[in-house]
Order: structure tokens, then sequence, then C-alpha cells
């Protein structure tokens, strides 16, 4: 097939996109094409106004009177915005901290929930900051950490273990993992699941409710968009929402805050996992990013993603093997997340060279390109823009 045939088939594919629109809702600069929003979304036009206006009216004028007008609702009312998403429901995930710090939480809330039992189950490929977290808090219990390959998770499960925690999509390869087994596992043996969304949540569906998970935790700068520091949340099941605790018992997660009482008492629902005090900046422009998902199917988003990944793989498999590179990433669209993975014995060099002609992807060590597709603002024309360099043809 040739380049023209492709050019065509991105025009057309393009045309067709029910989802085209929502690239104009974002500020992305005229002469980059963006392939690292599972890393860093880009800014939304909507995140600048609430931001001028955050910083202009409620905080320059308001003051402190802000946080009782609007500012003290944030975490819970973002994490509302977030709980379809994810396919959760209202009042079970709340906005806060950072993704560390959630799992931290997660994890030991799960621990507290299953005395007596000795492991806590990992897949060894995980993102390095879960491991560490995980090797804390077993740390901190007494606890084995058993880290196996993600294939090997549900063989590794047994009546030892208190907890199991996975990253849905591997960030990495983009493998999606069998969420559904592996939480049904963890279940049979009386183990408590907490899933990590950073490469799900606004990419790939995932249905909490359905998958009957306990915990899961995510990120709000990647495919949300909230901007760089972006707050994460955590989601607690409902059945679990009143016996859980934390271990972070801090002020906003009392039940009387302004109150100031000596002793501490949890405040109700997914509340008591607030901590301290919000980041009102980073929380405005996470809540104004989300806006884009209010009329936005995840079925739809997870549908163009597929046609992205999909599209470039086709032009991969007729320009680029044997250039070098070596496809890291499942050739299967159902279990593959919404990047590619491509080996690349000199990734790096690569990757900035990209950089220096517009194009921005990320590397990740020892050799691996990962280029990240959002079915919010980017096209088909940017996949055979970036197969085009990556084959050193130059653009017409």
């Amino acid at each position: 097939m040739s380049w023209s045939t492709f050019a065509d088939r991105a025009v057309a594919l393009d045309a067709a996109d029910s989802l085209a629109h929502l690239r104009l809702l974002f500020d992305i600069p005229k002469d980059v094409v963006y392939f690292d929003g599972n890393s860093l979304g880009p800014m939304t036009i909507r995140s600048r106004e609430v931001l001028d206006h955050t910083i202009n009216v409620e905080w320059r004028e308001r003051l402190i009177r802000s946080w009782n007008e609007d500012w003290l609702a944030m975490p819970l009312r973002i994490g509302n915005k977030i709980a379809p998403i994810i396919g959760a429901v209202t009042d079970t995930v709340i906005a806060c901290d950072n993704t560390s710090i959630n799992l931290h939480k997660a994890l030991m809330a799960a621990v507290a929930l299953r005395p007596g039992r000795t492991e806590i189950v990992i897949d060894i490929n995980n993102f390095p900051t879960d491991i560490y977290i995980a090797q804390s808090v077993a740390d901190q219990h007494g606890l084995q950490l058993v880290a196996v390959p993600a294939e090997e998770i549900a063989n590794a499960i047994s009546e030892r273990t208190a907890v199991v925690t996975a990253t849905h999509v591997d960030y990495r390869s983009a493998n999606i993992l069998d969420s559904a087994t592996i939480t049904r596992v963890a279940h049979q043996h009386g183990a408590l699941m907490v899933w990590d969304l950073a490469h799900t949540t606004g990419a790939v569906p995932f249905n909490a409710v359905e998958l009957d998970i306990d915990f899961a935790v995510g990120c709000g700068y990647k495919y949300l968009n909230g901007g760089p520091g972006a707050p994460a949340f955590m989601y607690v099941a409902p059945r679990l929402l009143e016996s859980a605790s934390q271990p972070l018992q801090g002020w906003w997660g009392h039940a009387l805050p302004f109150e100031f009482e000596l002793a501490y008492r949890p405040a109700d629902g997914i509340s008591r996992f607030l901590t301290g005090t919000a980041n009102v900046l980073s929380m405005k422009s996470l809540e104004a990013a989300l806006e884009i998902f209010d009329n936005v199917s995840m079925d739809d988003v997870r549908a163009k993603n597929q046609s992205l990944t999909s599209f470039f793989l086709e032009i991969y498999d007729e320009f680029l093997v044997g250039q070098g590179f070596d496809l890291r990433s499942p050739r299967d669209p159902d279990v593959r997340g919404s990047h590619v993975a491509l080996g690349y014995s000199d990734g790096k060099v690569l990757v900035e060279t990209l950089a220096t002609q517009g194009i921005l992807a990320d590397f990740r060590p020892p050799d691996l390109i990962r280029v990240g597709f959002s079915a919010l603002y980017n096209t088909h024309r940017d996949a055979l823009e970036l197969a085009k360099h990556l084959s050193h043809i130059d653009l017409l």
C-alpha cells in the first residue's frame, strides 16, 4: 500500500470522526504534533479560562471567602465528575493528593481489613512507584511482597494474600490486564483488589461497579488533561466506605474539620480519605478539563483510540518493519491501551530528534519509544505524519 493510499484513508477516517470537534477545545501549538498525552495531557482552553477566573476573581477579589463559596466542595465535586469515566457510582471517588499517596492509603486500608494475612501480591512490571509504595506497606506490616509478571498474578494469589495490586494498562507496553479474572480470583481467596488506573482513565473504559473492585487510584494529568501536578483520585467500593480506614488522618478527612477537635473522627463516606488542604489551582484546572467528558461516551473514545493505534500499526507494518523498530505493544486492539510502544536501540536520540521537528513522544529506558494517542485531539493524519518522520521520508 502506498503513502498516498494511507493519506487518502487518513482524510476519510478523520472526516468521519464524530469526536473531531473536540480538538478545538485544546490549546496545542500549531507547530506541534502531540503524542505524549499518556504522560502529560495538553492544555484545554477551558482550563485557561477557569484558572484566569480563579486567580483574578476567586483569589484576588473574594479571597478567603472563596473557601466556603466554592473551594471546600471541590474534591468530592471533581470526584463525581471522574466517577462515570471509571464506571463508579456517585460519592465513591475523591480527588486529592497524588497517585503514590493515594495508593499508599488504599493499600494500608486494604491490609487493615485483612488482619492475619501475610502477603501482598503485585505485578513485577508495575510502574516503579507502585512497587516502592507496596514494599513500604509490606515492610510496615511485616508482610511479604510477592512480585510476579502480570500473567502469573492469578496463580500467585492464595489464602495468605491480603491485597492484590496491579496497573490495568501497562505503562510500558500498553497491555491491558484481565481485570475481571484477577479481581475474581482475589475475591475467591478472600483478598482485596487495588487497581491503578493511571493509563486507563480517560482512554480505556473501566467499570468499577461491574468488576466489583475494592479500591482504585489514578492520576488527573494524563488522559484527563488536568495539567502538571493535577490531583489524583481514589475510589472505594460503597460496601467498604464505612469500614475502611486510612493511615493519613488529616483534618480534611475529619467529620467536622472546622470544629478543630483534638481527637480524630473520620468523615462519612469517601471524604474520610482526604488528608490535607486541597491544591486549589490544580483542582480548578482538572475540573475545567473534565468538562470535555461530560457529553462524551467512553465507548466512542475507545473506538477512536483503537482506530488511531491500529491505523498507525498498519503503516508500521508497511514501511517501518526492518528499520530497526521492534513492536512492544499487543497487536490485538482489544488488549492494547491507547499508546504504542516501539523498541529502538537509539530511542532516546530519536525522540529528541522528533521533538526538534515538532513531534512530541516520550522515551523510557533502556530503548522504548512510547507514542500516546488521545481520541480527544489526535487525528489519523497525525499518525501518518509520525510514521513518515520515523521512516525518514520528508513531509510534502
